[in-house]
């Protein structure tokens, strides 16, 4: 669970960051382009993504159950 955690967070973090990017027009060639709504929506999806990858890091390692 935690591995699944930090990796979604990580690609939720890199999504938000294309559309910030788009938004912000680095990224030309899409609807989102120059558009500055983008930007504060990517900016929150990356907040997003961090927040699940740290709550994967930090959460304690599932428990062992003995047979």
């Amino acid at each position: 669970m935690r591995l699944i955690l930090v990796i979604v967070g990580g690609i939720v973090s890199l999504m938000g960051a294309v559309w910030a990017f788009q938004g912000a027009g680095y990224i030309p060639g899409s609807f989102m382009s120059n558009d500055p709504t983008w930007i504060y929506i990517g900016g929150g999806t990356v907040v997003v993504g961090l927040i699940l990858a740290f709550l994967g890091i930090r959460s304690k390692p599932a428990a062992k159950t003995q047979p």
